[in-house]
């Protein structure tokens, strides 16, 4: 039971992280490109995973381990950020919304595939009354539509979904933080060679809050976050704690009322509600 709250506690703390992942990026492709923006933060990132590995003297991962670690580096290092960063090029912000509240189903999927999880039928009935509730939300807003944009966040979605099952499968025996950081190093290589190649034209028409959202998006959403996700994933479930990111809109839209003061309806507030009861009742059928 200790390690089941454990592991809910630092998913939750991860999806918080993760609930100003696309506001940021969506602000940083505004004056960076989707394949710089992509390749400079998980560049970012990896260097700093690289200097927690050598300060805490961790030992490399075992050969068993590098095929798993391929498939984090592309799910969640190179796959979901670059296309979130294209499809947000056509879609705004909040119409991917849509989209996010399909990635517990896609993790929970992928639970199952590789993760070795079997989910009870109940489960599976909250967490698609969870998500069709996000989808509907995101949906009344009225937010445009772009058939590109759109096929660009499903694939994102299921990218994101395996590495997020595999990544956490791996954590079991190497460790969260230890996972990203080492996926983050596997693909740093490639990205290293792409940020060089797409570098802005000029840095000083670019504005102070592209500079911002990089720093966001290198710097928590693509390694402070995984700390406590895969950890959370680990520990808890990854199918149940998985049900978790069906609230990270909703903590994106409260961190944009309580920072720039916007509405927040009775609508969003029932809806989060519901929600929440969808996540408690996914939780009791998980296993």
């Amino acid at each position: 039971m200790k390690t089941s709250m454990d592991g809910w506690g630092s998913g939750l703390a991860g999806v918080i992280i993760f609930s100003g992942s696309l506001p940021a990026t969506r602000i940083a492709v505004a004056d960076f490109s989707p394949l710089f923006l992509t390749s400079a933060r998980a560049v970012i990132a990896a260097l700093l995973g690289a200097a927690l590995l050598v300060a805490l003297r961790q030992s490399k991962p075992s050969r068993d381990n590098l095929f798993s670690l391929a498939i984090v580096a592309l799910g969640v290092v190179v796959g979901f950020p670059l296309l979130t960063a294209l499809a947000l090029q056509y879609i705004t912000s909040a119409h991917s919304i849509v989209f996010v509240g399909l990635l517990p189903l896609a993790t929970a999927v992928f639970a199952v595939l590789r993760g070795g999880e079997r989910p009870k039928p109940l489960f599976w009935l909250f967490s698609v009354i969870g998500s069709a509730m996000v989808v509907g939300f995101a949906l009344n807003s009225g937010a445009e539509v772009s058939l590109t944009g759109d096929l660009l966040m499903v694939a994102a979605i299921i990218a994101c979904g395996l590495g997020y099952a595999e990544g956490a499968k791996l954590s079991r025996t190497l460790g969260g933080w230890q996972v990203i950081s080492w996926a983050l190093i596997l693909a740093l290589p490639l990205m290293a060679v792409i940020a060089l190649a797409t570098l802005p034209d000029s840095w000083s028409d670019i504005a102070g809050g592209a500079w911002a959202g990089l720093a966001y998006v290198s710097v928590f959403s693509m390694l402070v976050g995984f700390v406590f996700w895969y950890r959370g994933l680990a520990r808890g479930g990854i199918a149940a704690v998985g049900q978790l990111q069906l609230l990270q809109p909703f903590f994106g839209l409260l961190l944009a009322a309580f920072l720039l003061h916007e509405h927040v309806s009775s609508l969003m507030l029932l809806t989060t509600l519901a929600i929440v009861a969808c996540v408690a009742g996914a939780r009791k059928f998980a296993r």
